[in-house]
């Protein structure tokens, strides 16, 4: 396939790009940051873009198989200022906006578009589990959920089939959330955030490109795909099994409220959660390489089970 994709230098492009192109796939970026790099024979196509204008990198669209949006300023590098949360709502509303459009303007057009969102689509939730078909929550996660995904699916407009990505915390050493999560547990000051109920919706790298690439040639998918683990774990759990893999007690607990005043609203995406299940890609048969967490940490974190613990 000929596949355009956005955010194709990011945590979770980077890697994508590198396995497409593993897999033999044509790959051009649409990138801010220019690179010169290439996998064995095949070289990467850098397009320069800002996501907000049209231009020459439209050309880039015609006779495309595949794109895959991921482009999207990060959820959780700064407090939640005004002007913090414009800035992540229009680097994925706006640049979806933009892609769609350019899309709609070709003779031919791309047979499938691939757009990120996100679980804070369902809000804050209990500990009810949460598939494709449950309701959107409250809050601006789930206000942005919604206007990201309505612009990409106005592809479907034109014939094109559209799944929209639905991702919880993605698992990876060199990147994320568990990058950040880890080092207090190296230093031996690990614990869970308050109050530790709070569900986490996790899935490991591998699992998420595993599930972009089944997604572009698993023809009967569309709309919303959860990219979430079949097994999400509390707080409590995950940061217990954070510390047994890293050999680290998980002793002392974030205070709900001193994140609150740290970071403010963007607090809440800490302390509170939603137990998401892959409904859907389960029902179509994609296998999780990593359906539970100790392996999953275990791989992101390159930690072998220890003799006492195999079976």
């Amino acid at each position: 396939m000929n596949i355009v994709v956005t955010g194709g230098t990011g945590f979770i492009g980077g890697a994508l790009c590198h396995s497409l192109l593993k897999e033999g796939h044509g790959v051009s970026i649409l990138t801010r940051h220019l690179q010169q790099t290439s996998h064995g024979d095949q070289p990467i196509n850098w397009v320069p873009w800002n996501g907000r204008d049209t231009g020459p990198w439209e050309q880039v669209l015609e006779g495309a198989d595949a794109v895959i949006n991921l482009a999207g300023a990060p959820i959780a590098e700064a407090r939640w200022t005004d002007a913090r949360k414009q800035l992540i709502t229009d680097s994925r509303v706006l640049t979806t906006r933009l892609l769609v459009r350019a899309m709609s303007r070709h003779s031919s057009k791309p047979a499938t578009f691939i757009s990120a969102s996100g679980i804070g689509y369902y809000g804050a939730s209990d500990d009810r589990h949460l598939d494709e078909g449950a309701a959107r929550g409250q809050g601006f996660l789930a206000d942005l959920c919604l206007a990201w995904e309505a612009e990409a699916l106005r592809a479907a407009e034109f014939g094109t089939r559209v799944v929209t990505l639905r991702t919880g915390m993605v698992l990876e050493a060199d990147g994320g959330a568990l990058a950040k999560m880890s080092l207090p547990f190296r230093l031996f000051t690990g614990g869970p955030i308050m109050p530790g109920t709070q569900w986490v919706s996790w899935i490991h790298r591998r699992d998420h490109i595993s599930l972009i690439q089944w997604a572009l040639t698993t023809p009967t998918v569309s709309g919303p795909i959860n990219a979430v683990a079949p097994e999400p774990v509390t707080m409590n759990v995950f940061c217990e099994m954070l510390g047994r893999v890293l050999h680290r007690p998980s002793w002392l607990p974030v205070p709900k409220l001193a994140l609150n005043i740290l970071l403010g609203e963007l607090g809440t995406l800490m302390t509170t959660g939603q137990r998401v299940i892959p409904a859907k890609a389960m029902a179509e048969g994609y296998a999780f390489h990593y359906p539970t967490l100790e392996p999953a940490l275990r791989a992101a974190l390159k930690k072998p089970i220890a003799p006492e613990n195999r079976t």
